[in-house]
């Protein structure tokens, strides 16, 4: 079928609104009318060149949600009209990492920024001629996709799919990061750098795991506020000007987590991160970086005397499955705030303007919201 979509033909270039040619489902596929899709800053690593890719153009966008519109042999879980999130990270729920539960390091992960398909190797979707990269295998950017059944996670009817979307990748890996990969216990006092689409959820998940204090860092004043509306309690504008505070808050131990959610982390954020994470404590790198930066700056003294854990954390640590449907219940029992990431709503054709408003720190989340003009 043609469609459109918002292709990325190069780095340092914008996202340009073109037809797109989106094949049907093949085995194991199901093609899904998308509702929203969220502008989540992993897209932004594609522009920036931070994040490669085999080739351009790339189709953009990786969380989306929507409803099932056809479905492809050999599918087996969903059928037409069922509405589904997408999950930028696949899970076959049978190599090794998803039989250890830990599906968010599923092995079909390994062609996520080779766009191609998962059931036969080929490519879905085409422009000028072209085979197109879909982010994530899924391609958000556009209010048609064809994806394998691994990629999305069928959830109840009536959660309004506008905010569905967002537990596709940022609410997800945010809230995992402090409740799973963090693992923040009661009483704890919690930093979170960086409150943007994954921080913020970093701050709600470390409030709803019981933590004394919640510490914001941004340099935005505006996040800074709809921060402490999330669940921080203190909210500073660096790790420089939080230091004491945090210090005498808790009488010198300091953090026992800190969790990374920068947009762009760089080597200093890590030792920036241990410098206010205790002993015994730990940080948790989940902000992505450019994949070419080797340079990280931390104090190997101090991390071995005083026994700090550096984590890794990918969709959260949480697996794609159980989390999506489990955090989307907690909104329907008014415990987990969604409607007010979602700051402003877009067209398709103004996926510039949402891109330029988040690096202007304008949002928590824009989202892209398709109507029938798209169609």
């Amino acid at each position: 079928m043609k469609t459109k979509g918002a292709l990325l033909w190069g780095v340092g270039e914008e996202w340009s609104i073109e037809e797109i040619e989106l094949g049907d489902p093949r085995e194991g596929e199901v093609t899904v009318q998308l509702a929203a899709s969220g502008l989540c800053h992993s897209d932004e690593h594609l522009v920036t060149g931070g994040t490669p890719v085999a080739f351009y153009p790339v189709l953009g966008g990786h969380e989306g949600a929507g409803v099932v519109t056809k479905v492809g042999p050999g599918v087996t879980g969903l059928k037409e009209g069922d509405h589904v999130v997408t999950a930028f990270i696949p899970a076959c729920g049978q190599c090794p990492p998803c039989s250890k539960g830990m599906q968010n390091l599923c092995d079909l992960g390994a062609s996520l920024l080779a766009g191609t398909s998962i059931s036969d190797g080929s490519y879905r979707v085409q422009a000028k001629g072209k085979d197109v990269i879909p982010m994530c295998l899924l391609g958000t950017f556009s209010p048609y996709i064809t994806v394998h059944e691994a990629s999305v996670v069928r959830i109840e009817p009536d959660i309004p799919l506008e905010v569905a979307a967002l537990v596709g990748c940022g609410v997800t890996t945010g809230w995992g990061s402090a409740t799973k990969v963090a693992n923040v216990r009661p009483g704890e006092n919690v930093v979170v750098m960086g409150v943007g689409g994954v921080g913020m959820n970093a701050v709600q998940g470390a409030a709803a795991a019981g933590a004394k204090r919640v510490f914001a860092i941004d340099p935005v004043a505006q996040k800074r506020e709809w921060a402490m509306e999330m669940g921080a309690t203190h909210a500073f504008a660096s790790i420089e000007d939080a230091t004491a505070e945090i210090n005498e808050l808790t009488w010198g131990r300091m953090a026992e987590k800190v969790i990374i959610t920068v947009g762009d982390i760089q080597g200093e954020d890590v030792a920036a991160a241990l410098s206010v994470t205790g002993k015994g404590g730990r940080a948790v790198v989940t902000g992505m970086g450019n994949a070419a930066n080797m340079d990280v700056k931390l104090n190997l003294f101090e991390l071995a005397l005083l026994q700090k854990d550096l984590q890794g954390a990918i969709f959260g640590g949480l697996s794609p499955r159980s989390a999506i449907p489990e955090l989307l219940s907690l909104y329907q029992e008014g415990q987990l705030n969604l409607d007010s990431l979602v700051t402003t709503k877009y067209s398709l054709e103004d996926v510039n303007s949402g891109y330029q408003d988040m690096r202007d720190g304008k949002n928590i989340r824009g989202m892209i919201i398709y109507t029938d003009a798209d169609r």
